[in-house]
């Protein structure tokens, strides 16, 4: 659930579940916490770049064939 959370996939009724909950479980506060950490890290540190198109066309090519 808690990726769920962060991805911002959850519905309401799951998130209202997890903030009362989290509230309650110290596992669930840490844990939440160093996920959040690892996806901003993640976030900040992988460089977006768009993909070569002779990449897509060899990929594209493989799974026709």
């Amino acid at each position: 659930m808690i990726q769920a959370i962060l991805d911002g996939e959850a519905s309401e009724g799951e998130k209202e579940h997890f903030r009362q909950n989290m509230d309650l479980c110290m596992p669930c506060i840490q844990t939440y916490q160093l996920e959040k950490c690892i996806k901003e890290s993640l976030h900040s540190k992988v460089e977006r770049r768009p993909c070569p198109q002779n990449l897509v066309a060899t990929i594209k090519a493989k799974l026709n064939a």
